[in-house]
């Protein structure tokens, strides 16, 4: 029997993907729950895994093709189904592409040898050809990415399924391989070299996250559009033009809380392995604020204004070349630590590229740490389908008035975006308002 595979939903507001890269070829035998392709989106690169076993009869979409979220991309002989007519030798789709972007890295297969044509030694320090053992389990998409980046492949340990080399190991190896970047370690030692400025492939390849193209644009040329860019572009547009925002903030002093957290800090990276932020105290004080004005955990239907039963917090993450919104579901049921603990491990998982689907989606509120990059002031876009969007911003050391005396204290702005269709400024400030003093309320003596 042959089973259909189709282009899946990974995130409840993704519509569509790319075909990244196929892991398997026609007439290659696939295991049930074995990855054999990559998808893209906006939002994640994910493997997806096979619904059976059998053997690929077709594959429908070229690598780079973008298609509908349902759409046929390949084509599955289960075991015991008839023999299919052997299907014709694959050319790859991107064979006559100038410029290799995020979501095409199709490619001519590469024949066994070095880094680049020239059998030069690479970037790595390696003159010797790539062993055939290693080559095999390297696609050819991967294999030119390696060329044209001058990166030796048996010199990579992959991130991939069983250890295969990944596009993003290979762009990683190029540009420096940071560890939070990509989880890919070079083996040999010394960090790579950067990549020369004029070397148009790597300037024209989107990195993955913390090594983009558009952390180092060049003046006077054209950067070229990730998928993931143009679908942050369409869902912005859509929000504002959807959701007629409004904008409000409120002053916090922060200062008993930075000093709990100050006194804090070291213990619970020794016992929990993960910084201690001044994020989950204020994810803490949001969820709190959200049980007590539930008006601004939901969202505006044409039948009315459904109010969630969870309250799942969105965490706005900015990478170098994309945003993603990974959420802590059921975050009411956490305390303080339980916080810091599930948000250190969703950024961690975002900055490596390893996020599912599931965390990707279900969001009822975000909150968005724009002071993490300095801001004071910030009024942020309305994440799709929700009422309202929260940014913690820069602490900074102020002279403010209190009582009849003047005292230097830490001091945050907090800022509120809202969907006016559901709130208007008495809801909005009556949340900041709890927010503001459930904030200063907090201390050393509270616990984690």
């Amino acid at each position: 029997m042959a089973t259909t595979i189709t282009m899946p939903q990974l995130g409840e507001t993704v519509t569509e993907g790319t075909v990244a890269q196929w892991l398997k070829k026609p007439g290659d035998a696939i295991e049930k729950y074995e990855a054999f392709v990559e998808v893209s989106t906006d939002k994640v690169n994910a493997e997806v895994p096979s619904p059976v076993s059998g053997t690929l009869r077709e594959i429908i979409c070229k690598e780079g093709e973008t298609v509908a979220t349902g759409a046929p991309i390949a084509i599955i002989d289960e075991i015991g189904a008839a023999p299919a007519p052997e299907p014709p030798a694959a050319v790859p789709a991107a064979a006559a592409a100038p410029v290799v972007t995020p979501s095409s890295y199709g490619a001519p297969g590469a024949g066994p040898g070095v880094n680049g044509s020239s059998g030069l030694p690479g970037r790595n320090g390696n003159g010797a050809a790539a062993g055939g053992a290693v080559l095999r389990g390297v696609s050819p998409a991967v294999r030119r990415l390696a060329r044209e980046h001058d990166v030796d492949v048996s010199r990579i340990r992959g991130t991939g399924t069983n250890g295969r080399v990944t596009a993003n190991d290979v762009v990683a190896a190029a540009s420096g391989g940071p560890a939070a970047a990509a989880a890919a370690a070079i083996l040999s030692a010394p960090a790579p070299a950067a990549a020369p400025a004029a070397a148009p492939a790597a300037a024209a390849v989107p990195a993955p996250s913390g090594t983009s193209t558009y952390a180092s644009p060049v003046p006077g040329t054209l950067v070229p559009l990730t998928q993931a860019r143009k679908i942050i572009a369409k869902r912005m547009v859509e929000s504002l033009e959807t959701a007629p925002h409004a904008w409000t903030m409120v002053e916090v002093d922060v200062s008993n809380v930075w000093a709990w957290r100050a006194k804090e800090k070291d213990r619970f990276l020794r016992d929990k392995g993960y910084a201690l932020t001044l994020l989950p105290f204020f994810i803490y004080a949001t969820v709190q604020s959200l049980k007590k004005h539930p008006l601004l955990n939901s969202r505006y239907t044409d039948d009315g204004i459904a109010i969630a039963r969870e309250i799942n917090i969105g965490i706005a993450i900015g990478l170098d070349s994309n945003l993603m919104v990974p959420v802590i579901r059921d975050a009411d049921a956490l305390g303080i630590g339980g916080l810091a603990v599930a948000a250190g491990k969703i950024i961690e998982r975002a900055r490596t590229g390893k996020l599912s689907a599931d965390e990707l989606s279900g969001g009822t509120f975000t909150v968005n740490n724009t002071g993490a990059n300095g801001s004071v002031l910030s009024k942020p876009i309305i994440n799709g389908g929700q009422a309202a969007i929260v940014t913690m911003e820069a602490v900074v050391k102020r002279p403010v008035v209190i009582g009849d005396a003047i005292a230097i204290r830490s001091m945050m702005n907090v800022c509120l975006s809202l969907d006016h269709r559901v709130l208007d400024g008495t809801s909005a400030n009556a949340f900041l308002g709890d927010l503001k003093k459930r904030l200063e309320a907090m201390g050393p003596s509270g616990e984690l």
